[in-house]
């Protein structure tokens, strides 16, 4: 029996908006793009703008006034809750600095705070120029950090603490949203399901893993392409990586104590907070008792490293997915695993191409000499 009259179409709309909220921004992005263009482009950019707009007004504002009128404010609140905790979440990593918004709030004066209107509008404010940096800072055309090969240790670790909060900042960015995604489609259809109602809890926390797992893995293929993935496997070769090591087990050794204008060589061993430590990379600017430096020496001195792991996870992923829509009998399963098991596939091809591509590039990098003797010889 297909119970398709079970099916809330308003939430369901409500839901795709939500989902959709970046291809449909994108769209309005491109239809409003400035520039010398001809009379007729400019009509069809501005009607698929009013279309889009217009249509997705309409279709949220219906939507959500039927679920107003039908279900209560309990359920309204999950509904909409995530918003509320977006930015909150993010901590405002933004650099609101170069806003002086924060500034202007901490010098307010008592008279200026009396009225509770301008503390809202300057709150509305903040979260409005937040999400514009953090909309220009991942997507924009300078999201994308740049690698400096310069040869002084302060600048070398300058360097790897902005790309450590860029790195974290994107990490973020896939979980709140892979989190969204799975909140949205396993989640809410089961909270807004009447109670006369009978739903599979096991096929609920099942699609909500899928659905988070799929779409971090998706959107990490996004944030995190070769080019930033190299640009890190540089910064961590140039900052290196010390080993601790027993003072009993080198006390003949020469040890060098350790100082922060130094770029040392593999295998010196140097004093630093009472202990003693070994270097690993083959220049090392690392503080030795950082536990962040070594995380980020470890993560990124094999340049494949993080799309081995996702290459890993989708394909983990995939087979599990095919044993479930080969073990499936229910139809709304099936169609689920199968629309979810499309989008794998399309992404374990980008992951096993540019790990085949690049897996070539840098064994050819690390012995250029060898490679072409043999085609020579």
């Amino acid at each position: 029996m297909k119970n398709f009259h079970l099916i809330d179409f308003n939430l369901l709309m409500v839901t795709t908006i939500v989902l959709g909220r970046r291809f449909i921004g994108s769209i309005v992005k491109e239809a409003s793009q400035r520039g010398k263009v001809s009379l007729f482009r400019s009509i069809l950019l501005f009607l698929t703008r009013f279309t889009v707009l217009t249509a997705t007004g309409w279709s949220l504002c219906r939507s959500l006034i039927h679920l107003f009128r039908t279900y209560s404010f309990l359920n309204l609140l999950f509904l909409c809750y995530p918003f509320g905790m977006y930015i909150p979440f993010l901590q405002l990593n933004c650099d609101l600095r170069k806003t002086n918004l924060f500034n202007h709030m901490a010098s307010m004066g008592p008279r200026d705070a009396v009225s509770g209107l301008a503390r809202s509008r300057d709150y509305l404010l903040t979260l409005r120029e937040t999400w514009k940096q953090h909309t220009r800072q991942l997507y924009g055309p300078e999201a994308m950090p740049t690698h400096a090969c310069c040869l002084s240790p302060s600048l070398i670790r300058s360097e790897v603490e902005f790309l450590k909060m860029d790195f974290n900042w994107r990490m973020k960015e896939v979980l709140v949203s892979s989190m969204l995604s799975a909140y949205y489609v396993a989640f809410v259809p089961v909270w807004f399901v009447k109670n006369t109602h009978y739903y599979d809890k096991r096929w609920s926390c099942e699609l909500f893993l899928l659905v988070s797992i799929s779409t971090s893995v998706i959107l990490m293929q996004h944030l995190l392409p070769a080019s930033y993935c190299d640009l890190l496997h540089k910064a961590a070769a140039h900052l290196g990586c010390w080993q601790k090591v027993d003072p009993a087990l080198c006390s003949n050794v020469l040890q060098h104590p350790w100082t922060e204008e130094c770029m040392w060589p593999q295998g010196v061993l140097v004093k630093h907070s009472k202990n003693v430590y070994k270097a690993v990379g083959h220049y090392n600017v690392a503080i030795p008792s950082d536990v962040s430096h070594f995380r980020f020496h470890f993560f990124f001195s094999k340049p494949l490293r993080i799309l081995n792991i996702l290459l890993l996870l989708e394909g983990a992923v995939i087979v599990y997915q095919l044993y479930s829509l080969m073990s499936s009998e229910k139809w709304h399963q099936t169609i689920s695993l199968a629309l979810i098991l499309f989008s794998n596939y399309y992404a374990f091809f980008k992951l096993l191409r540019d790990r085949l591509v690049l897996g070539k590039a840098y064994s050819y990098s690390a012995n250029p000499q060898r490679d072409l003797d043999h085609r020579f010889s």
